[in-house]
């Protein structure tokens, strides 16, 4: 065709060939279920699949060819129909036959876990001496809040085990994946270079010493975990290869290009163009899962599309004119952008790391461009189709992977139901532009959706909106950082001049990305199993259905449209009208923030004192966004135990913040650390809680009880050093405890501070209600109302049965968040009002 035109550029207008072409998609389905189970299954179950599947094929192709033989004239019905069953066995055929070399390739993958001396050593959980080559990119665990304190971070390597030393001085060769699991020294959390272990490139070759233990759960391309000894620098005994050491020397300038900008930007134009997420901060990651774009840090098919697209045109004009690109106005032949365009294809997939959704993105870029070259440009399902089919067969792990099942159904979506929608879009009146950018993110959320609510348990609803409002950012953000990445190996002011210049683009990504995260209704919980992903596909057909009837009739869809924005945005007031919460009047307010406290005094019209900010930042946002919280005067932390200050970064998020007030005893070290350091981010002075310290702000005032000075004996820990607060506000008195123990109970009550106390009308129980109270301490209190906050389901038992029943014997109502909720204290004098949400 192109050849034909007599112009090395090609035809402008090249004849349309047809409709989809669907016959490699059934074959790839079978290899992708295939590949699936063959991973696990024994040897002689492989093998007798691919007997029977190779003996059937083989006979249905010789039977189809022996009755290929076509009839006469008059007998064109019986000779369609001998065509058709030709067909249909050819067909068969080529499903089974892929079958039989997925079962091959899955088998002997699934071989390598069990082949070899470590899974043995693996189930001994016995200290080895190893080599092993790195084949990923070191990469850092995201903090966990376990109980009182922060997990510690962790180095992840994915590695093959190449030879194992015994301890008689034997040396056993193996190829078997293990994860490297490495202590993470100080300071490696916040950047890239605070461990050697963060700069090792794949195909290093490693000596480490370590356990050895069997791998969690199923269905992994790993044999066993491997837990590194000690946190000293990793003894390199093989270098990584010229590739590999190349494509490291390109990622580590783009990450020096992007060091003078705006932490944002700094940390999310590297995971835009080449996927390096070593930058990108928990809260950062986590406003990007909440908004479902992800996808943008995995380097998918949408990076190597606009890249491809600056040399052979826009996508959407293929099948009439590609010719738009960089490569007719160099002037080079089809053939030629062909091969330019492979070489682009295979430097995307070395600079990119072959993850699965690059590793889609580059084989259906192959096959466009082959399609190009041959001047046969069909349907891209059909190169889709190729692509997850060779894909499963040369790397058969993938046919378990989440990315790649979401990355082949976004493009496929792409594919199929974004023309149609888009199409329905402007028959109805939508511009071009904006129905082509609608039905695209709807059909890419109506696909993925069912997927990820199984991996995260909820429901995006800002998913389409952010997916709309950042679309266009990304292309000029991935183009200028691709520019950054080429000019910084040999001109960094350029370099660092044209990431200046991304900076905005991928600025306004993360802000929007924040902004949808930071939405009270932003999301919902959804069952997190396949049958809630049944049910979300049932639910989204009804909405399809639904909307299609709501587009003829304007003015209802833009009272669905407000009614849709009131439920993301809930402003207080009417939140209130609606819900009772926050209640009007309100003086205190404990939120469910899961196990950990806190708690917010009011102090006027949007104005609060928080004390403690819980373990989840988005919990504790989302409280205080429910709340009417726009200014904190102060903010108290009452000791630095990760359950009561990680959550801090939701409570600045977006806030006026006057200070933060913590205690003396600045352990655990850690998280003493990152309050501090959240602080001097925002430039929030930091003071210290005293005994005896007075304070008022609006109607509200407080005394501080605890700690002294000087205590006398030290404390024994965080939980003994909590600032203890007696708090009045409008009549009403609250004794927040923190988390003291008896014996710093009893020196409460004993303390110049703490003698005059007497009945309070609210006690916030200590130590989410743990067994350890100090019986004459709850006596003194008297309270009215216990509030408990704790998680559901904990580990600890809290709140114990003794304490819940000490403080109903002495009259109080005892209301715990994992059962109550989010909990309002209001009223005066006598009278309680309490409201739960």
């Amino acid at each position: 065709m192109h050849v034909g035109s007599g112009s090395p550029l090609g035809a402008a207008h090249p004849r349309q060939e047809g409709p989809t072409d669907l016959r490699l998609v059934p074959p790839a389905l079978a290899a992708w279920a295939t590949a699936a189970v063959a991973l696990d299954a024994p040897p002689g179950w492989v093998a007798g699949v691919v007997a029977v599947c190779v003996a059937v094929a083989g006979w249905l192709l010789i039977v189809a060819r022996g009755g290929g033989g076509s009839g006469s004239g008059g007998r064109r019905a019986g000779s369609w129909w001998r065509g058709w069953r030709s067909w249909s066995k050819v067909s068969v055929a080529a499903v089974l036959l892929c079958v039989a070399a997925a079962a091959v390739s899955g088998g002997l993958h699934g071989a390598d876990l069990r082949r070899g001396p470590v899974p043995g050593l693996a189930r001994q959980y016995t200290h080895v001496t190893v080599e092993v080559e790195v084949t990923s990119d070191p990469r850092l665990s995201r903090p966990r809040i376990k109980g009182d304190h922060a997990a510690p971070a962790a180095i992840l390597l994915d590695a093959e085990v190449r030879r194992v030393e015994g301890r008689d001085g034997t040396v056993a060769g193996t190829r078997t994946p293990v994860l490297l699991i490495v202590p993470a020294g100080p300071g490696a959390a916040r950047e890239r270079e605070g461990s050697p272990w963060l700069s090792l490139l794949p195909s290093t070759r490693v000596r480490v010493t370590g356990r050895v233990v069997p791998a969690l759960g199923g269905g992994d391309r790993i044999a066993a975990v491997l837990r590194v000894r000690g946190a000293g620098p990793p003894r390199v005994v093989g270098q990584p290869s010229g590739t590999q050491r190349f494509a490291g020397e390109l990622r580590g300038r783009l990450r020096a290009a992007t060091d003078g900008l705006e932490p944002d930007a700094r940390a999310l134009l590297p995971g835009l163009v080449v996927g390096d997420t070593s930058r990108i901060t928990p809260e950062l990651d986590e406003a990007f899962r909440a908004t479902d774009l992800t996808h943008l840090l995995a380097v998918s098919g949408a990076n190597f599309t606009i890249v491809l697209a600056l040399l052979i045109g826009p996508p959407g004009r293929a099948q009439r004119i590609e010719r738009r690109g960089l490569a007719p106005r160099l002037g080079l032949p089809l053939r030629a952008t062909a091969v330019c365009g492979g070489a682009l294809t295979l430097g995307f997939v070395i600079v990119c790391r072959p993850d699965p959704s690059v590793l889609r993105a580059a084989a259906c870029g192959s096959i466009a461009l082959l399609a190009i070259a041959t001047g046969r440009r069909r349907s891209l399902i059909p190169a889709l189709a190729t692509a997850v089919l060779v894909l499963v067969l040369y790397d058969p792990w993938l046919a378990r992977s989440y990315g790649f099942l979401l990355s082949v159904l976004a493009t496929g979506a792409l594919l199929t139901l974004a023309p149609r929608w888009s199409a329905a879009l402007r028959g109805r009146g939508v511009p071009p532009r904006p129905a082509e950018a609608l039905a695209a993110a709807g059909a890419a959320q109506a696909v993925c959706a069912p997927v990820v609510a199984v991996l995260s348990a909820r429901v995006s609803l800002v998913a389409v909106p952010c997916n709309l409002l950042v679309e266009f950012a990304v292309a000029p953000a991935t183009v200028l950082g691709f520019a950054t990445l080429a000019t910084a190996p040999w001109a960094i002011p350029v370099a660092k001049a044209v990431a200046w210049c991304a900076s905005w683009p991928t600025g306004w990504i993360a802000d929007i990305a924040r902004a949808g995260a930071a939405l009270p209704g932003g999301g919902i919980d959804w069952p997190g199993s396949w049958t809630g992903a049944l049910l979300l596909v049932c639910v989204t057909a009804v909405v399809v259905l639904v909307g299609r009837r709501l587009l003829r009739h304007p003015w209802l869809s833009g009272v669905c449209g407000v009614l849709l924005l009131l439920v993301l945005v809930q402003p207080p007031p009417l939140t209130r009208v609606i819900t009772g919460w926050p209640p009007t009047g309100w003086r205190f307010a404990m939120c469910d923030v899961g196990q950990g406290d806190a708690t917010v005094l009011a102090a006027g019209d949007g104005s609060g004192v928080v004390v403690d900010a819980g373990p989840d930042p988005i919990r504790v946002d989302r409280c205080l966004s429910a709340l009417g919280i726009t200014r904190i005067p102060l903010v108290v932390l009452t000791h630095f135990h990760a359950d009561h200050v990680a959550g801090l970064p939701g409570v600045l998020r977006g806030r006026s913040v006057g200070a933060i007030e913590t205690t003396g005893f600045g352990e655990p070290l850690d998280q003493a650390e990152f309050v501090r350091r959240q602080a001097a981010v925002r430039r929030i002075p930091v003071t210290r809680a005293v005994a005896g310290e007075r304070r008022r702000t609006g109607g509200l005032d407080w005394l501080v009880l605890w700690p002294p000075p000087s205590p006398v004996p030290g404390p024994e820990g965080p939980n003994d050093a909590s600032v203890t607060l007696l708090v009045r506000s409008a009549g009403l008195t609250m004794l927040m405890l923190g988390d003291l123990e008896p014996p710093a109970q009893q020196a409460l009550l004993r303390s110049p501070a703490g003698a005059g106390l007497g009945a309070v009308d609210v006690l916030k129980v200590a130590h989410h209600g743990s067994a350890y109270q100090d019986p004459d301490l709850i006596r003194r209190a008297a309270p009215r109302l216990a509030l408990i906050s704790t998680g559901a389901d904990n580990p600890y038992g809290h709140p114990a049965p003794s304490t819940v029943a000490a403080l109903e014997a002495g009259g109080a109502q005892v209301l715990r968040t994992d059962v109550d909720g989010a909990v309002a204290v209001g009223g005066g004098g006598d009278r309680l009002l309490i409201t739960r949400d």
